[in-house]
C-alpha cells in the first residue's frame, strides 16, 4: 500500500523499492507507531476534526492490531514501503471507509519523530535499569572486598597501594555519571512532534498538548520545522551510550589484564569462559573482550548519525531513514555489554593473596617523600632524594623500606632520623585522609555513599 502516487504517471522502479523501502527494519517501531496513531485519532474527535465515534474506532481497531501483535499474532512482514504503511494497511483491513482520514493534519515526517522518540524514551529506561544493577554488583564486591589492598598504576607502571573497595567505587561513580547523561538524554527525548505535520504546521484546529497528553510526553515542541528535522536526541543517546560503553571497555580491559597468569589478581568463573579447539589449558575471557571490541561499534553508530546530520538542509530528507538502525543496534549492544559486565563481575573470584603479594615496597616512595618535607626538605628536594634511593636500591638488591640510617644519611643528613621500615603499604593507605581517598574511613564514606545514590537511583528510574 502506497501513501502517496497521485501525481505519479507510472509504477515505481523495482531499485527504488529495494534501495528506499525501510520497512525491513523500521517494523521494530510497530507498537510506537499504532500508540502515536491510536493518540492522533482521539485529538482528531477531541478537537471535532472527525466524528468522536469515529476517531474511537480508529483508536480502538489501532490499539486491538497492537494487542494482537503483543500476542503473535500479527506479524510485520510483507511488501510494504514503511512501518507506517503496514499501519494504515492494516487499518484499512477492518476500517476502510475510514482509515484514510487519520492523515489529516499529520504528516509521516512528525510521526516517524514521535515513533522513534517514544521507543527511545522506554529505551533509555531499559539502559538506565541495567546500569543500576550493574552498580549494584560494583557495591556488592566493594563491601565483601573492602579490606583487600593491590598496587594501584599509572602507565600500568606500579604507583601506590590502593584498596580493591576504592577501586571498585571508581566505576561505580563512572556509571553514575553514565546515568545523569541518559537522565539529560531522556529530557531532550521526551518531547512530543506531533502536530508539526510535514514541516509548517497545519490549517486544522488540532491540540497538540491534548496528543503528548495521551503518549505521556512531558511537553510539545516550539517549533514545526525544528521538530520534524532534527535528530539530535537520537545523537545525545548516542553520546551517553558511548561514554558508558567507554567506561565498559576500560573496566572490562582490567579484568582481561588481572585475569591474566602474570597479573593472577582473579579469576573468571569457568561458565563465563570458552576454551581453545587446539590448546587444551585455555581459559579465554570472551565476555569481556566481546564488551571490549563492541564499545568500537557503539562509538562507530554514533559518528554514522553524525555524518548523516552535518549536512542535512532543513526539514526532512531521506537521509534521516539512516539513523534508525544505528540506534537499534546501539540499545541492544548496550544493553548486551551491561549484561555481560553484570554476569561476570557476579562471579568473579578475587585472590586477595596474589594482590597483596605484589604491594612492592617501592609503592610507598612517595609516603617516604613526604617524611623527607616533614625533615625539612623542599618536596621537590625530596622527590630527587627518594628517586636516588630508588636507583640505588635497584642497583644493590635492596628494599626501600630496609634501607638503613647509614645509607639514607648518605643522601641527606635529614633521613638519617626516618624508619622507612614503618612505611608499609599497609601504613601508606592509612596515612590517605583526604576526601575521596583510598584509606579505609574513607572508603567506607564512599560506600556508604554508594549506598544511598543506589537507592536514589533506583527510585529515580524503577519502571
Amino acid at each position: 500500500m502506497k501513501l502517496w502516487g497521485g501525481r505519479f504517471s507510472g509504477e515505481t522502479s523495482e531499485i527504488v523499492k529495494q534501495f528506499g523501502d525501510s520497512f525491513l527494519f523500521d517494523c521494530c517501531l510497530l507498537p510506537y507507531d499504532l500508540r502515536a496513531n491510536a493518540a492522533h485519532a482521539r485529538m482528531l474527535g477531541h478537537c471535532g476534526i472527525l466524528k468522536e465515534e469515529d476517531a474511537e474506532k480508529i483508536a480502538s481497531t489501532l490499539e486491538k492490531i497492537l494487542l494482537e501483535f503483543e500476542q503473535g499474532k500479527v506479524s510485520p512482514e510483507g511488501p510494504f514501503e514503511d512501518v507506517h504503511s503496514f499501519v494504515e494497511a492494516k487499518l484499512a483491513e477492518d476500517l476502510p471507509s475510514l482509515a484514510g482520514n487519520l492523515r489529516i493534519a499529520r504528516s509521516r515526517n512528525d510521526l516517524v519523530a514521535a515513533d522513534l522518540r517514544l521507543f527511545l524514551k522506554e529505551a533509555i529506561g531499559q539502559v538506565a535499569r541495567a546500569v543500576i544493577l550493574l552498580q549494584e554488583v560494583l557495591l556488592c564486591l566493594a563491601r565483601d572486598h573492602k579490606d583487600v589492598a593491590l598496587p594501584g598504576y599509572t602507565h600500568l607502571q606500579h604507583a601506590q597501594p590502593i584498596l580493591l573497595s576504592h577501586h571498585l567505587l571508581a566505576y561505580f561513580q563512572m556509571l553514575n555519571r553514565d546515568l545523569s547523561r541518559f537522565a539529560q538524554a531522556l529530557a531532550e527525548t521526551d518531547v512530543s512532534p506531533l502536530g508539526a505535520g510535514a514541516l509548517g504546521g497545519t490549517s486544522w484546529p488540532i491540540d497538540p498538548e491534548y496528543t503528548a497528553q495521551l503518549l505521556g510526553f512531558s511537553r510539545v515542541f516550539e517549533n514545526s520545522l525544528d521538530a520534524v528535522s532534527d535528530r539530535d536526541f537520537v545523537i545525545q543517546f548516542h553520546g551517553a551510550a558511548s561514554i558508558l560503553a567507554m567506561h565498559l571497555s576500560r573496566f572490562s580491559e582490567e579484568l582481561i589484564l588481572w585475569s591474566t597468569a602474570e597479573f593472577g589478581f582473579i579469576e573468571l568463573a569457568d561458565e563465563m569462559c570458552t576454551g581453545s579447539s587446539l590448546m587444551p589449558q585455555k581459559k579465554n575471557p570472551d565476555l569481556p573482550e566481546l564488551v571490549r571490541g563492541k564499545s568500537g561499534r557503539v562509538f562507530g553508530n554514533l559518528m554514522g548519525v553524525l555524518t548523516v546530520m552535518k549536512a542535512l538542509p532543513l526539514a526532512y530528507n531521506k537521509d534521516l531513514q539512516e539513523d534508525k538502525e544505528s540506534l537499534f543496534d546501539t540499545v541492544d549492544t548496550v544493553l548486551g555489554c551491561l549484561d555481560a559486565m553484570r554476569a561476570v563481575l557476579s562471579s568473579v573470584k578475587v585472590n586477595k593473596k596474589r594482590m597483596e603479594t605484589n604491594l612492592s615496597p617501592f609503592l610507598v616512595a612517595t609516603d617516604l617523600a613526604d617524611e623527607l618535607v616533614k625533615a625539612g626538605h623542599k618536596f621537590s628536594e625530596a622527590h630527587e632524594l627518594v628517586g636516588k634511593m630508588v636507583q640505588y636500591c635497584l642497583d644493590h638488591g635492596k628494599r626501600l623500606t630496609r634501607l638503613s640510617p647509614d645509607e639514607l644519611s648518605r643522601f641527606s643528613p635529614n633521613a638519617g632520623s626516618l624508619k622507612p621500615g614503618k612505611l608499609t603499604p599497609r601504613a601508606s593507605l592509612a596515612r590517605k585522609g583526604s576526601r575521596g581517598s583510598t584509606r579505609m574511613g574513607s572508603v567506607e564514606d564512599g560506600i556508604k555513599n554508594a549506598e544511598v545514590i543506589l537507592r536514589k537511583n533506583q527510585k529515580t528510574w524503577e519502571s
